[in-house]
């Protein structure tokens, strides 16, 4: 014990040495910059910092890579509250509360809140990785194949609490975000699967493009009809920041308890930060007792996510640490850290010096700890600034929002064809939007896919169908059945409340419901829906019996669920869905004006995608910033000139000079004989 406080203390000393100190400050402000900037993300900065730490000590190394890692979540919540653009993949459940809570004037209450529980999450999360190395052993080895397939089971039921009161759309939603988890090479026999000769497909479908146009282009869309700044309230006095703050003492218990299921998800290989955060947000809806307010600004929305985000580190660390095994990307990428510093995760690690390096893992946890508190210090230091953001006409915004999806899309792979995902997943879920359909749901299978394919064929092949015996998968079965039902059974109940409470409706005023069959948008949406997987299906049935079993186990029941809803929603009894988890937009455009304003915006969208084409990002991006704001938002002409060279100057001089992002040259470039670079 003694030695263990020594190494605690010694890891502290070294932090506060000068050169560990100004290092460590410098990643933080790196990953504050990543973080705000969308698309960029924690795992590729750290991948281009890695050249840097080759004549840097261990400590200095380490101060310097983990406070870059530790705060872009932080960060990244900003991006997200203020914009409704993930700045990181993994805090994309806060756009889900925290955005809305920006168009009703509450920027800085959101924030107030997203930084606090992102604090004590990261402290958890450092505390977890203190405490738990000696006993984390066992409770990882205690989990097998089958035990991580169910668990990904459970983190889907969750959609019962991600999609209100639609529960059938919301387990339909997750199910085509499994189904999309199977495109490209499958992970077991190397066929190809749904990639429709497509090259790009064979690595699958990018978490970040469809995220950012899964949630970005609806919201942007939303803010051109509206003509509006982003926040459509008076901000006021920071948008109540100190209110955001309370509201995390209020709710302490379920910040703690989701800075756990943080940590404990970043302990389980597979399991990351997307994860973790939409299990999270299950949670705090699960734990509300107004479930409606979810999705329309509830407060407890960011909490859950926020605390979450920023404690999967810690997770993260204990079995990298512990085994040597990378748990997530950034991971890793961090374990190339440690062999350009001559160091082996593992047992060494938890051994005090001299034999071992105990005081290094230590600092570890204090550098985790230090930099989030000064992150949130100088974040609420200047969140009266980034709170007026939101103040800031639409007009002025949209063009440099539009040219952030497509910059933060294509900075994942550093491929054009993410571009076209960014399109076509931004009308899919416009289209869900409208039609009161979950979103979340399908990012969340779309994470939890691999996850599920891998482990179910782990599964069947060293246990046939006996894995469904074993104790701890029955205890899971009967956790996903529970997180099924219980939605279906409190709706009941609630309606029961209800009805002893009102006198009964007389008859004459009664309205029956319609009867007949009800054609509609929606009806056309959930038919295309059933045509999707019949297709799926059939193309399916020329794969190995490998390839084709995660793509069945997941399709036919599925459109069984599709086809249910399709009769129900044809004859007129499905009802509407709960907008419980959508962003939708504010009825106060009439829908003559509405309708030739989202036209609009999806032309320039459109016209984006074009000039990036044909000129490329450096050329075409700051020419369309000029455009719209010269033709578009009718802004004076030295206001668009000086806009469009400052989008010429950040994206030549941040993106191709400092972080050497190899963008494509635009056909038209190529065409006029232009030489690529790359």
């Amino acid at each position: 014990m003694v030695e263990v406080v020594n190494a605690s203390l010694s890891g502290l000393s070294q932090i506060f040495t000068w050169s560990t100190f100004s290092l460590m400050l410098l990643g933080m402000v790196i990953g504050f910059t990543v973080g705000i900037l969308p698309g960029l993300g924690g795992a590729t900065t750290l991948a281009l910092m890695l050249p840097f730490i080759f004549k840097m000590t261990a400590f200095e190394a380490f101060a310097f890579l983990l406070g870059m890692a530790a705060v872009t979540n932080t960060t990244g919540d900003i991006t997200s509250i203020l914009f409704g653009i993930p700045g990181e993949p993994t805090t994309v459940a806060t756009i889900v509360d925290g955005y809305p809570m920006t168009k009703k004037g509450e920027a800085g209450r959101a924030l107030g809140a997203a930084l606090l529980s992102s604090l004590i999450g990261a402290v958890f999360g450092a505390l977890a990785l203190a405490v738990a190395i000696p006993v984390v052993r066992p409770l990882v080895l205690s989990f097998g194949s089958p035990e991580f397939f169910m668990l990904s089971i459970v983190g889907l039921t969750f959609v019962a609490s991600l999609s209100g009161g639609a529960l059938l759309k919301g387990i339909i939603a997750g199910g085509i975000g499994l189904f999309l988890a199977t495109v490209g090479i499958a992970p077991v026999t190397a066929v190809k699967r749904f990639t429709f000769g497509q090259l790009f497909l064979w690595d699958g479908i990018g978490l970040v493009p469809i995220t950012i146009g899964f949630f970005a282009i609806p919201e942007i869309i939303d803010l051109a009809v509206q003509g509006s700044s982003i926040a459509r309230e008076k901000v006021g006095k920071l948008g109540g920041v100190m209110e955001g703050v309370k509201d995390t003492f209020r709710h302490i218990g379920m910040v703690i308890r989701c800075s756990a299921i943080g940590s404990f998800t970043g302990i389980i290989p597979g399991l990351g930060g997307a994860t973790s955060q939409w299990l999270a947000y299950a949670h705090a809806v699960q734990s509300s007792k107004e479930k409606e307010r979810f999705g329309k600004g509830a407060v407890e929305g960011v909490l859950g996510p926020g605390a979450a985000n920023n404690a999967i580190l810690g997770g993260h660390l204990i079995t990298t640490l512990a085994f040597g095994v990378p748990v997530s990307v950034m991971m890793a990428i961090l374990l190339g850290a440690f062999f350009i510093q001559g160091l082996v995760p593992g047992p060494d690690m938890l051994i005090p010096e001299p034999k071992g390096h105990l005081s290094l893992t230590f600092s570890f946890v204090w550098t985790i700890v230090i930099s989030n508190i000064l992150t949130v210090g100088i974040c609420f230091l200047f969140l009266k600034q980034l709170a007026r953001v939101t103040e800031i006409r639409s007009s002025l915004v949209l063009p440099f929002i539009i040219l952030l999806i497509y910059l933060g899309a294509y900075a994942e792979k550093n491929t054009f064809e993410d571009l076209f995902l960014v399109i076509i997943f931004g009308l899919l879920g416009l289209v869900m939007q409208k039609l009161d359909w979950p979103r979340p749901p399908l990012i969340l299978g779309l994470v939890l896919g691999p996850l599920a394919e891998n482990r179910l064929f782990l599964s069947t092949g060293n246990y046939g169908a006996t894995w469904l015996m074993r104790p701890v998968v029955l205890v899971l079965i009967a956790l996903t059945l529970a997180g099924a039902l219980y939605p279906v059974f409190q709706k009941r109940w609630r309606k029961k409340r209800v009805v002893a409470k009102v006198s009964p409706i007389p008859e004459p005023l009664r309205k029956d419901k319609p009867s007949g069959i009800c054609l509609n948008w929606g009806t056309v949406f959930n038919l295309g829906v059933v045509v999707l997987f019949i297709s799926a299906l059939w193309i399916s049935r020329t794969f190995n019996v490998k390839a084709r079993l995660f793509p069945w186990v997941i399709g036919f029941p599925v459109l069984v669920l599709s086809i249910t809803h399709f009769v129900i929603d044809l004859f007129g009894k499905g009802g509407q869905g709960e907008r419980a988890h959508s962003l939708p937009a504010e009825a106060s455009v009439p829908s003559g004006i509405a309708h030739r304003r989202t036209l609009a915006m999806i032309g320039w969208i459109l016209g984006y995608f074009a000039a990036i084409w044909l000129l490329g990002f450096s050329l075409g991006g700051p020419l369309c910033t000029f455009a719209h704001l010269k033709f578009a938002s009718k802004e004076k002409w030295f206001l668009s000139l000086i806009l469009g060279a400052a989008v010429w100057v950040f994206i030549f001089g941040l993106f191709e000079q400092v972080l050497h992002v190899p963008f494509f040259t635009g056909q038209l470039l190529l065409w006029l004989g232009f030489t690529p670079e790359y």
